[in-house]
């Protein structure tokens, strides 16, 4: 079993893993018509200079599965928000923003970044974001290393 302060720390990351997400939802879907995943698709793709990323590598950078990457990709593609491009000389493609699509990111992201301030940042002090961040960097290289060592999959 889990030690007491291992079982305190653990139930509250499950409540941030399950309460953030779906905070997150709620807001990216009443303020901009879109999940949050969707919006952190748009952001990425948006953040790069050509405005476009090969699937795979997409996928890679928004933590997702390619499977789960082509679905959102044909949901932005049917708002007009996302093309998809052949890359020459091989079978994948890529994911490309569309104007319309840079112009939603835009318009979305300064009541995204109101929230993720209220609901993450505006608790906390300087030494605590450097905390999360270098906690979260801990997390996410532990997880790696168990996906890797077969923990997760099926």
């Amino acid at each position: 079993w889990l030690d007491p302060t291992q079982q305190n720390a653990w139930r509250a990351l499950v409540s941030v893993v399950t309460r953030l997400p779906a905070a997150l939802d709620t807001q990216m879907q009443r303020d901009s018509d879109m999940t949050h995943f969707e919006y952190f698709v748009l952001a990425l793709l948006s953040e790069n200079p050509e405005r476009r990323l090969r699937l795979n590598a997409l996928a890679a950078e928004a933590n997702a599965s390619l499977s789960r990457l082509s679905h959102v990709v044909t949901r932005l593609e049917k708002r007009g928000w996302v093309q998809r491009e052949p890359v020459p000389g091989s079978r994948g493609s890529y994911a490309v923003l569309t104007d319309a699509g840079y112009d939603t990111v835009v318009e979305a992201a300064p009541s995204h970044v109101e929230a993720v301030r209220r609901l993450v940042f505006d608790g906390l002090d300087e030494d605590q974001v450097r905390a999360l961040a270098r906690l979260g960097s801990a997390l996410v290289e532990q997880i790696d290393e168990g996906i890797a060592g077969g923990i997760g999959k099926a």
